[in-house]
């Protein structure tokens, strides 16, 4: 699949490798965000969950199919809605990828597109992957002070763990 804006128009498909830039520029908002967010180390699977929960917070917010770096800021305030707490984002997510998929294998390209492949591995990802974090539905004051390492721990889909983290760096930002 050649990249978006360069397909052949006399048939030919002239061996061109499909770039999935508009998935690269949302993984580097995020990534930005997160990184000025200062909230982890970037080599921790925490900002890894929270870097791909926000990539396809921007990835699937997209509905022009066109990232554009002007609009970034504009788009903090849908993406700070669509990660909050009482937003079905998960939903949301498997909503917005199937319909992408639907969309996709509608269309006549012959090879799957390699921006909606890495989503689905990162949507993968976070849905199969668990990560050691601290039990934020404990309750209060049912035990001594903790320190941060001390609390009640439980294994939490990387998404649980990396939206909040990618809501709380788009506030910080």
């Amino acid at each position: 699949m050649l990249h978006r804006g360069h397909e052949s128009t006399d048939g030919t498909d002239g061996g061109e490798l499909a770039v999935p830039m508009a998935w690269l520029y949302a993984e580097y908002i995020a990534d930005e965000l997160l990184r000025t967010g200062d909230l982890m180390p970037p080599t921790s699977f925490e900002f890894r969950a929270g870097r791909d929960a926000l990539a396809l917070t921007v990835f699937l917010s997209d509905t022009d199919g066109e990232l554009s770096g002007i609009r970034v800021i504009s788009q903090l305030e849908n993406w700070l809605s669509l990660t909050a707490y009482d937003q079905p984002w998960r939903d949301w997510v498997r909503a917005r990828m199937a319909e992408l998929t639907e969309r996709a294998a509608g269309s006549d390209a012959p090879d799957p597109d390699p921006d909606l492949a890495l989503a689905a591995d990162a949507w993968r990802w976070l849905e199969e992957t668990e990560l050691l974090a601290p039990d934020l539905d404990a309750v209060p004051g049912g035990g001594g002070v903790f320190g941060e390492d001390d609390g009640p721990k439980v294994w939490t889909p990387a998404w649980r763990l990396g939206l909040p983290l990618g809501h709380l760096a788009i506030h910080l930002f």
